[in-house]
């Protein structure tokens, strides 16, 4: 265990920033795995700017990396190509 005030503080404040960067990276996963299992064009095309914005927001708070949001985000756009 850590002996200094500071590095005792930093301990507490990593973990809580880890458990908050890992719930909202998890929902975003969960977000994309249900996004992948629609079949509708319709119903993915409302979807997708919902979803974008999500992605682009983590992006920007460093909780995922903006090249994987961009990923992300190119291949959900052509899955709904792909459903027509």
């Amino acid at each position: 265990m850590a002996n200094h005030k500071s590095s005792i503080k930093r301990i507490r404040q990593t973990n809580a920033r880890r458990l908050h960067n890992r719930y909202y990276a998890k929902t975003a996963r969960n977000a994309v795995r249900r996004f992948r299992a629609l079949t509708d064009a319709a119903e993915a095309r409302a979807a997708l700017p919902q979803l974008s914005s999500m992605l682009d927001r983590l992006a920007g708070k460093k909780i995922i990396h903006k090249n994987k949001a961009a990923n992300l985000k190119s291949k959900l756009a052509k899955q709904i190509a792909r459903l027509g």
